[in-house]
């Protein structure tokens, strides 16, 4: 009885692991969301009928212009197919992103804790790089055509290096990957994370904490 036991936790492993991968695969052939709706949902957004569907709710132009750049100090900007935008997505478990960055504009480090990324570079120059669990750096430089993968969770970031604007569409294995910019999750808080803390954490006086808190619109 014990060796079956033993013998039944790795298998229960091997099962589990598909199931928390990703989002959890739909129980109908689609879910258009319902954006008006103000029932409480746990994933996605309820549905509308399936009289009340048409094709245009799986279909967007939202991804064919740039995303604004100007409203961060970090001179990208993005632009996601939410079911907002497109009700199709809703309970898929994919989406798509548009990213436009500036000259020198950056995405800053960040993690999608829902989700892989995976990137096709439109056009300009990057230099694109995640940083492992062991602290180790995988970084290239990529250009249009390019393609590169960010593993989910990891700490990633994306960096104009090209003398003209950059373009790319992601695409996540969730409806909602989520997105933790590391330097506002930890400067821009609401309320702030107590400033001996950063200042012992980063090795910074609390002088500077309270400078990149002002810079990031923190209080």
């Amino acid at each position: 009885m014990a060796s079956l036991f033993l013998f039944s936790i790795p298998l229960l492993l091997v099962l589990l692991v598909p199931m928390i991968s990703a989002d959890p695969d739909a129980l109908q052939d689609y879910c258009v969301a319902d954006t008006n709706s103000s029932a409480i949902f746990i994933n996605g957004l309820p549905c509308l009928s399936p009289s009340q569907t048409s094709a245009k709710h799986f279909t967007t132009s939202a991804l064919g212009k740039a995303a604004n750049t100007s409203g961060n100090p970090f001179g990208f900007g993005v632009i996601l197919t939410t079911p907002q935008i497109l009700p199709g997505v809703n309970t898929l478990g994919v989406s798509l992103v548009r990213a436009d960055l500036d000259v020198g504009g950056l995405t800053p480090p960040h993690t999608h804790p829902r989700a892989t990324e995976i990137v096709y570079i439109l056009q300009g120059k990057l230099v694109v790089g995640f940083v492992d669990s062991s602290n180790n750096l995988f970084s290239e430089t990529v250009n249009a055509g390019d393609v590169f993968v960010f593993p989910q969770g990891t700490l990633h970031f994306l960096y104009n290096v090209g003398g003209s604007h950059a373009s790319l569409i992601a695409a996540f294995n969730s409806q909602n990957p989520g997105a933790a910019v590391t330097p506002l999750v930890t400067f821009a808080t609401t309320p702030p994370i107590p400033p001996q803390v950063l200042s012992k954490a980063f090795q910074i006086s609390l002088k500077e904490v309270k400078k990149i808190r002002k810079g990031l619109g923190g209080n």
